[in-house]
């Protein structure tokens, strides 16, 4: 009788398998994953193979701590470019990242490849970072879970304080086992009490979206209210163009009297609605998925970046597709350190809208 292969052994071959025709991965680590397997398997994470996001990923702080738990990284996942910060596509000098939905569209970014690796079952976890959706747009474009950590928990290389660490994931309970063992002061997160009150936008006051990609997101929301999982709030979350504060605080700038102001009225208006309802509900992107040429004018940022300024945790958990056969995400948005209540969260709406893999 022959054994069955290792977990990290099974990776790599799928990672061999698919790869070539989705360019997720920028370098692969095969000796060095089954190397580090066996003593790997005696910690909690049981050699649970992960990729990290780009070349410098295996050096992050989250990358060490599950490297502590017993987690074996696989390989470096590609970062698009060159381009602008919220212009977010596949291509890169590496080459096309492929989203495995359609091989004409963008995973998004820039945590493109860690998106793809998870979402063509590559790995089941894989690291990211968020500076203005990094993880929870290409989360959304390629049908898996992704959170941004709140602002600060973990350390980042940013100065500007915009980016933080994220996870992209197969589940929310996947992702758990990240914050598990990443998070400072995790604590066992107690079952949500259902129904869970949330108030619902479509466009956070000053979005334009997609018809059909609101369509695809407000079903969702009606699956979960009637489920009992979700009672919506009767409240508007009405906020200020958060773009030209972004970018200001990008550029050095945190002190612009208008990034100021839009910083210090939006934090207002989602502290007083955090405070009535423990969860936000909107899309993820006011778009689905570009080609591989660029966006353009158009800025998938619109609805994330909000809370890269803010600074409050949000997540990605797919909604369904277009009539096209893209996915659309989710956008599951907590209080400020309310990272482990809003993966139970994520949990508890997940049970209710099915995941589909490509």
């Amino acid at each position: 009788m022959t054994s069955r292969p290792s977990a990290v052994a099974r990776a790599l071959e799928r990672i061999a398998q698919r790869d070539p025709a989705l360019g997720a991965f920028i370098e692969v680590w095969p000796d060095e994953a089954l190397a580090r397997e066996p003593e790997a398997r005696e910690l909690p994470l049981r050699g649970l193979p992960f990729a990290v996001k780009g070349r410098t990923g295996i050096r992050s702080y989250a990358a060490r701590r599950l490297i502590a738990a017993g987690g074996v990284p696989v390989g470096a996942t590609s970062v698009p470019g060159p381009g602008t910060a919220w212009q977010t596509w596949g291509q890169g000098a590496h080459g096309r990242t492929v989203n495995p939905w359609r091989a004409d569209r963008t995973p998004g970014g820039s945590s493109a490849g860690s998106a793809v690796a998870v979402a063509a079952g590559m790995v089941e976890l894989a690291t990211g970072s968020d500076g203005a959706g990094s993880v929870r747009i290409p989360a959304a474009w390629c049908g898996v879970f992704g959170l941004k950590t709140t602002n600060g928990r973990l350390p980042s290389p940013d100065a500007s304080g915009l980016a933080s660490a994220g996870v992209l994931a197969r589940s929310a309970a996947v992702a758990e086992q990240y914050v598990r063992h990443v998070l400072p002061g995790y604590g066992e997160p107690a079952a949500p009490s259902l129904p869970l009150a949330a108030v619902y936008s479509e466009d956070l006051g000053f979005a334009e979206v997609d018809p059909e990609v609101a369509g695809v997101v407000r079903a969702a929301v009606d699956r979960l209210v009637a489920a009992g999982t979700v009672r919506l709030v009767d409240a508007a979350c009405v906020l200020l163009d958060p773009g030209r504060a972004w970018q200001a605080v990008r550029d050095g700038a945190a002190g612009d009297p208008e990034a100021v102001a839009v910083r210090r009225a939006n934090d207002g208006r989602l502290d007083a609605l955090l405070a009535a309802a423990p969860l936000l509900l909107t899309p993820v992107t006011p778009n689905r998925p570009h080609g591989h040429e660029g966006p353009g004018d158009r800025y998938s940022t619109a609805l994330t970046w909000a809370f890269n300024l803010s600074g409050h945790p949000a997540a990605s958990v797919p909604a369904g597709f277009t009539g096209d056969g893209c996915p659309v995400g989710l956008q599951l948005v907590a209080a400020r350190g309310a990272d482990v209540s809003l993966l139970g969260m994520a949990r508890a709406v997940e049970n209710v809208l099915p995941t589909v893999r490509p």
